[in-house]
């Protein structure tokens, strides 16, 4: 499902060229604080799915709450002691 849903955040990036050594900007609006800058647009898409695997991972591990992106959601499961 993390999959999925990495590619789902990929599908609904927008890119923009700016004015830098790094021309491409890329940002995922759903998901606050994600976006990633490169000097190609692949390099800037490689980028992007790193920090949104970051940005995952950290929200998981703090119990943030992650936006449903479409159909995919994350959750994280509670186990119950026996």
């Amino acid at each position: 499902m993390i999959v999925e849903y990495i590619e789902e955040a990929l599908r609904r990036a927008h890119y923009d060229k700016i004015d830098d050594k790094e021309p491409f900007y890329g940002e995922v609006e759903a998901l606050k604080g994600v976006w990633a800058t490169g000097r190609t647009l692949e390099e800037c898409r490689e980028r992007l799915k790193n920090v949104i695997e970051g940005w995952l991972i950290i929200s998981l591990r703090e119990g943030l709450k992650i936006p449903r992106l479409g159909k995919y959601a994350i959750q994280e499961e509670r186990q119950t002691a026996a």
